[in-house]
């Protein structure tokens, strides 16, 4: 099964027992129903605890921007979490979450990659419309690269 690209869309989530999490080419979001929120965000490590106990004691995957991260906490129980990707290339599709914690199984994770691969299209061809686009074949690493290509 193929995921339609959408712009302003179709995340491919990855379920956990707490919540979920899906990224974009940009940014890397966490969400969790809960009440009394703890939240910590760092370059190289996030803590959240809930209620008193810790859901999120870690590494993430890749590097964010400190700056960047936020939390809200939206309609009093549902946390989001957003951290910006220091590296933001198609290619730079997490497989996990945390280091060694809640990776994507590798359906999910084949989705993360057409997805972030047909953002990564919209992006460099602003004119084109991919709402409907399928991708297949080479994609993973964010697609082949046209780069060398003349214009």
């Amino acid at each position: 099964m193929l995921v339609p690209f959408e712009e302003h869309g179709g995340a491919v989530p990855c379920g956990t027992l707490w919540g979920r999490w899906y990224q974009t080419l940009e940014e890397v979001f966490i969400e969790v129903h809960a009440k009394d929120v703890r939240c910590s965000l760092g370059s190289r490590d996030i803590t959240l605890a809930t209620q008193g106990r810790e859901l999120l004691q870690s590494k993430p995957s890749d590097s964010t921007v400190t700056d960047e991260g936020t939390w809200t906490l939206e309609d009093r129980q549902l946390i989001r979490i957003v951290l910006t990707k220091t590296n933001r290339d198609a290619g730079n599709c997490w497989t996990s979450l945390l280091e060694n914690e809640y990776a994507a199984d590798p359906w999910v994770q084949d989705q993360m990659h057409r997805k972030l691969t047909l953002e990564r299209f919209q992006r460099e061809n602003p004119g084109f419309d991919f709402s409907g686009a399928e991708v297949s074949g080479n994609y993973s690493k964010g697609g082949p690269d046209f780069s060398s290509l003349e214009k």
